[in-house]
């Protein structure tokens, strides 16, 4: 089994190598599928990441989710079941062995989908769990991720092919030793679906003041159960979620438009510049000004780990 498993990454890693030889993130003919390579471990990048099944076949990255860190190479996949504010770097890559992994992004309907075709059967009582996970790799996934990356040879069957493959992969995750976990986001009424529509407005309204009497009226439940349900999905409380949104926001905007710090923290929903300066270098190590110096010194790393999207990005 070992060795089989060794034999299909080495061939999706033959794959990746072809079809993305340039660090970065390269955009597939596969809707959904994206291909990452780095030739050198990268800064710590601030991102959200949407709901995506991701895997590595050389190298190693790690994820912090609020105080949690999960790591991940060749012998696990990471799931992601809704949108979150994370820090991801990639601890392991070299010119000689490049970090290289692929990115599949799901949704709630396709994860319904996949569940009412194969009569899946999910409680909905289940109790929520956390929103990302590292699970194990399988031969029966690899198998199936491996079909789905081989089309990129053969482009002419992408449009009939990739959607089956894909199926098959949400298919053996649901199988997997998170399944049900994964389940949960799609079936209406589970609390995990519920505090993904809390999760939603947070992240559509994120410069807006946080009222979590409506946040706990849009999952349905009272303010202590929205709490605890929240805490236990993203590791973090609804106020720590949105801050997250709004610091990582407002650097990007510094980024992209070279505004006034203040300007931008007004824009992102501070009332207070100090208390943003303040909650910005807490983050991020160094004050507005001199942290985005210091990456339009080195802008690289902000592009290069593009496994991760901004908020309002796809």
């Amino acid at each position: 089994m070992v060795e089989e498993i060794e034999i299909r990454q080495k061939n999706i890693t033959r794959l990746i190598n072809r079809h993305c030889k340039q660090s970065g993130v390269s955009k597939t003919m596969i809707p959904s599928l994206y291909l990452i390579r780095s030739d050198k471990m990268l800064e710590p990048a601030y991102r959200v990441f949407n709901p995506s099944f991701c895997f590595v076949t050389q190298g190693l990255k790690e994820i912090y989710l609020a105080e949690e860190r999960l790591e991940y190479g060749p012998s696990n996949y990471l799931i992601t079941s809704m949108d979150l504010p994370v820090i991801g770097q990639v601890i392991k890559a070299s010119p000689e062995v490049p970090y290289l992994s692929l990115k599949l992004e799901i949704n709630q309907n396709e994860i319904l989908e996949v569940l009412k075709d194969a009569k899946i059967h999910t409680n909905t009582k289940d109790n929520a769990s956390r929103a990302m996970f590292v699970g194990q790799i399988e031969l029966s996934i690899l198998d199936a991720v491996l079909r789905l990356v081989q089309l990129l040879d053969s482009p002419g069957d992408i449009p009939f092919l990739a959607p089956i493959h894909k199926k098959e992969i949400i298919y053996r995750l649901l199988q997997g030793q998170y399944g049900r976990a994964l389940a949960q986001i799609a079936m209406e009424g589970s609390n995990t679906y519920r505090i993904r529509g809390a999760i939603d407005q947070i992240i559509q309204h994120y410069d807006q003041p946080l009222r979590i009497e409506e946040l706990a009226a849009v999952a349905n439940m009272s303010t202590s159960s929205f709490h605890r349900h929240f805490k236990e999905i993203t590791n973090m409380s609804p106020l720590q979620f949105q801050k997250h949104l709004r610091l990582q926001e407002a650097r990007s905007l510094l980024l992209m438009e070279s505004g006034d710090a203040t300007e931008i923290a007004y824009r992102v929903g501070y009332e207070s510049a100090s208390q943003f300066s303040r909650e910005y270098s807490r983050m991020f190590g160094f004050p507005p000004k001199a942290d985005i110096k210091r990456l339009k010194e080195k802008f690289e790393p902000i592009e290069a780990d593009t496994d991760q999207n901004l908020i309002g990005t796809s």
